[in-house]
């Protein structure tokens, strides 16, 4: 053909990025294009706003490095506004394009818009859809989205013991474009938002963008080799390097999951093969498991009860969200993670299971709520990975248990020198270690010698949560 238009999703790269590579292998010449849809930013049915500026930040950079990129190959990508419904197909009457190549995703307004997108074509020019963002093809499952069973151990097992995974494509070494105008890359301040604030206890100065995705597996795989002891350390709280941190760049699709297990079975091959090493693979496994689901139940995700049918009562207070929102709650472990999610916008595993816990099973707000402020907030954020977790920590999802996990215990193990709540509660530095998640323990005066007087310095606790524990189970 002579002309395929590329529209640009979560596929942000060159590396591995099989819309492209077709594109380009197809038609003589391609028109890259990111639209930034006003669908994308604003208000949410939920209280919240559905981007915030840590992941607006990332995403700016992403995309000025993509452009830069293509333009190192002789192209250039084309940044329009609007409705991917209207920019698309204008797109293509201008150029008068035989195509469209897309990434496809497998959540509700993705698949709306780009069902849109494939109605609004001129009659001829087909919408081709490429699967790009998981480890396994969705393709070379052994089961069928459709039928895959919904427990997460039994589906990794048949999908290791019968599946592959494909070899990743190289990024094509020339990208042919027409001259037209590129476009800007819209800022924070054009999005409405303030930049991101700058924090020295973030984990990681995170850069979006695939070289800088590189950069830090090449950092932390083999400058750091800390791929050897992955597991051990991956509940860590403080520190860039007791996890992968490459989900902003997985979530962005600056990174390839297929990609990072070729660099992941190279290390094995040329320094240590061990339960460590798998274990990111496995990871990358719970994260296409719930790509999957999303094409399996869809909206169900969305709802209440969730894709169980789970009937429970939620509590709809918004003053009570708003201070486990801020980081408000008096326990001070939700806290500190709460307080580092929006200076930074990324909190541990461990952290966000513990927030989505007390949030949920101690004061009983709407898990929805939760799972919409997480969307906001997360650099990282991704739909599947975000809802299909939330959900599970309710226990209206996959794999979902009774019981809660205990928030404070989960801080005295996690913590238990009190360094990580310090770190983001400083008002509590004081503090012994044995003491610092349980401040309500110490009298006044020995709160006092500390300089802490609660409900002043720091808040009091919100809610009794020892007695709130001792109605529920334990997970």
């Amino acid at each position: 053909m002579d002309t395929a238009v590329v529209w640009f999703r979560d596929d942000l790269r060159l590396t591995d990025n099989p819309t492209l590579v077709d594109a380009v292998t197809a038609a003589d010449e391609v028109v890259p294009i990111s639209v930034v849809d006003p669908r994308d930013h604003g208000g949410t049915r939920y209280g919240t706003e559905k981007l915030g500026a840590h992941r607006a930040a990332f995403r700016r950079e992403s995309l000025l490095e993509l452009r830069a990129t293509l333009r190192e190959r002789g192209g250039e990508l084309y940044v329009r506004e609007g409705r991917p419904e209207t920019v698309v197909p204008d797109v293509v009457d201008r150029v008068d394009a035989d195509a469209v190549y897309a990434q496809t995703k497998p959540a509700t307004e993705e698949l709306e818009v780009e069902n849109g997108v494939r109605r609004a074509l001129p009659d001829g020019v087909a919408l081709e859809t490429r699967w790009t963002h998981t480890l396994y093809h969705r393709s070379d499952l052994p089961t069928p989205c459709r039928r895959m069973t919904d427990t997460f151990t039994p589906w990794r097992k048949e999908v290791e013991r019968e599946c592959s995974v494909r070899e990743p494509l190289a990024a094509p070494e020339t990208v042919p474009t027409p001259e037209l105008p590129a476009g800007d890359v819209p800022t924070c301040s054009d999005l409405g938002l303030e930049a991101p604030p700058e924090d020295d206890r973030a984990v990681l100065p995170v850069e979006g963008g695939e070289s800088a995705g590189k950069r830090r597996l090449e950092a932390y795989v083999w400058e750091g080799d800390h791929l050897r002891e992955y597991k051990r350390t991956r509940n860590g709280l403080l520190g860039a390097d007791y996890s992968s941190k490459f989900s902003p760049w997985l979530a962005a699709g600056c990174l390839s999951p297929r990609w990072i297990h070729a660099e992941v079975e190279r290390y094995e091959d040329e320094r240590v093969s061990n339960e460590d090493t798998y274990w990111l693979v496995f990871e990358l496994l719970w994260r296409d498991f719930f790509q999957f689901q999303f094409h399996k139940y869809g909206g169900q995700f969305f709802t209440p009860t969730g894709i169980r049918d789970v009937e429970k009562t939620w509590n709809h207070d918004r003053a009570a969200f708003e201070r486990w929102a801020s980081g408000e709650t008096g326990i001070p472990f939700v806290d500190a993670n709460m307080r580092e999610l929006n200076r930074t916008g990324y909190m541990s595993n461990r952290g966000r299971q513990n927030v989505a816990s007390f949030l949920t099973d101690a004061l009983e707000v709407d898990w929805r709520w939760g799972a919409a402020y997480f969307e906001e907030r997360l650099v990282d954020y991704d739909v599947a990975s975000n809802w299909g977790n939330w959900a599970y920590q309710a226990g209206v999802g996959n794999d979902s248990r009774d019981g809660y996990f205990d928030v404070l215990s989960q801080a005295e193990y996690y913590d238990d020198d009190g360094e990580y709540v310090r770190t983001w509660l400083p008002e509590l530095e004081a503090l012994p270690s044995a003491s610092v998640h349980r401040p309500w323990t110490l009298s006044e005066a020995e709160r006092a010698a500390c300089g802490v007087q609660l409900g002043v310095d720091y808040p009091e606790p919100m809610i009794d949560l020892e007695e709130r524990y001792a109605t529920l189970g334990r997970r």
